[in-house]
């Protein structure tokens, strides 16, 4: 029987034997110099999050969503991702769903025992009717978590498409999968912590999907964010100055073009450059999946 001791994230970490003989400030120096590993570990798998980005985009395209499952600070993490999408970029709650073992309770506390049950992860899928067009993105450091193992299984078994995200050069539990995500983070600065390196690669990965994704749908331009909901002032601010931005126009007629436009950044946008009213706008952005860059020829 494989022992946990054979994984990376639960291995003693050489350069931190001695932390609790150090000062605060060198503590938080070694810390910092093993953070600083994580983004040249995550690029060594930038082909393997290609290729799951590419699994999302389709799903997306497809009327599909993209799951993000975990257990822990690996369910917590692709929960917050999976929150951020609709008020930056106006999409669905649907896009990119987010489920953690044991709940929303997990989400503050520790549920124990929540990421050995293969059973409630087929129970807390049941409702979403996964299908072919999905992309589920199981999260798990070690890979050794039975609900995550459980919730890949189930929905490969309904035709979607399967990732499986750790932070070990091995999944401590295998199976099939199309696309595995091995960020190797080695030692924690405290022995197991995985909140820390992995949990940083981790956030990064998810990041790097999510962002792409909305990226490739249109839901940017020019590096801003063309569809973000202005729900609140300073969300209504940063509306105005990308509508400034992209069309020359002044602060106070930005202003008057977003509330016109109903709020809507895009729509704004696409009534100064193309001349038009809101209901032509809007038709332009059906017309054209929503991509910008395609309506004002740009």
């Amino acid at each position: 029987m494989k022992s946990y001791n054979d994984l990376n994230t639960e291995s003693q970490n050489s350069e931190t034997l001695d932390i609790h003989k150090l000062s605060t400030i060198n503590i938080l120096k070694k810390i910092n110099d093993e953070d600083n590993k994580i983004a040249t570990i995550v690029r060594r798998s930038i082909n393997e999050i290609k290729k799951t980005t590419e699994l999302a985009i389709n799903s997306v395209k497809s009327g599909g969503r993209i799951f993000y499952i975990g257990s822990g600070t690996s369910g917590r993490l692709g929960v917050l991702d999976a929150s951020e999408i609709p008020p930056t970029y106006s999409a669905s709650k649907n896009t990119f769903i987010g489920i953690i073992s044991g709940g929303d309770n997990a989400l503050r506390n520790s549920i124990e025992g929540a990421e050995d049950s293969s059973e409630n992860a087929i129970k807390d899928l049941l409702p979403y009717n996964i299908n072919k067009k999905d992309t589920v993105i199981g999260i798990s450091c070690s890979g050794a978590s039975a609900y995550v193992i459980s919730s890949l299984n189930y929905s490969k078994s309904k035709g979607a498409s399967t990732v499986y995200l750790v932070t070990n050069p091995r999944p401590y539990m295998l199976t099939e999968v199309d696309v595995i995500i091995k960020a190797n983070t080695g030692p924690e600065v405290i022995t197991g912590s995985t909140r820390m390196k992995a949990g940083s690669a981790t956030k990064m990965i998810l990041n790097m999907i999510s962002t792409t994704t909305m990226i490739k749908l249109g839901k940017v331009y020019k590096n801003l964010m063309i569809d973000l909901m202005t729900v609140n002032n300073k969300l209504i601010d940063r509306g105005i100055r990308i509508i400034m931005q992209i069309t020359g126009l002044s602060y106070e007629k930005a202003k008057k073009k977003l509330f016109e436009a109903k709020k809507s950044v895009k729509a704004a946008i696409i009534m100064i450059k193309l001349d038009c009213g809101l209901e032509v706008a809007n038709k332009k952005i059906k017309k054209f999946n929503g991509v910008l860059s395609n309506i004002i020829n740009d």
